[in-house]
């Protein structure tokens, strides 16, 4: 029996046609998940690597039946077929997906963290969680992602 869990993935680009970016990201994401949830687009500054354009970023929640293991290997796909590379840490790219929450599930693999350890310090993924997600309890800060973005602002 298919028993769906419920995700989040941030969404983030910063290269070529950002929104279209988000839209053709979240197009291959609905290939095997079905999208419950959008938040509105942000701009942001940079974070870290501070020589790049602005990024547009983005949260969705989606309903799948897949394995944190097999999700990730599915993102860094999509990544892959956008173009993206890894070659300045925090450098930019043409799309980034992390997974920030698999239904409350704590994950630590030599590959894998979830939840995603930096997104408590993050307005740009905590903002547009926030409109989403408000009442979701991070399972290992135990507080509502309300409390963490208001906390953070």
């Amino acid at each position: 029996m298919k028993e769906n869990k419920t995700i989040h993935i941030a969404l983030g680009s910063n290269l070529q046609d950002r929104k279209k970016n988000l839209q053709t990201a979240i197009k291959e994401i609905a290939n095997f998940a079905d999208i419950s949830k959008k938040s509105s687009i942000y701009e942001t500054e940079p974070v870290g690597y501070k020589d790049q354009g602005k990024f547009l970023n983005q949260v969705i929640e989606i309903k799948a039946d897949i394995s944190p293991t097999d999700l990730i290997i599915r993102l860094q796909e999509i990544e892959h077929k956008m173009g993206r590379t890894r070659e300045i840490t925090n450098g930019p790219r043409t799309i980034d997906l992390d997974i920030l929450f698999y239904e409350n599930e704590v994950v630590e693999t030599d590959s894998l963290t979830i939840p995603h350890p930096r997104m408590h310090e993050r307005a740009f993924v905590l903002e547009p969680l926030n409109e989403i997600a408000q009442d979701k309890n991070h399972p290992t800060l135990n507080k509502t992602i309300n409390t963490l973005w208001t906390s953070l602002k």
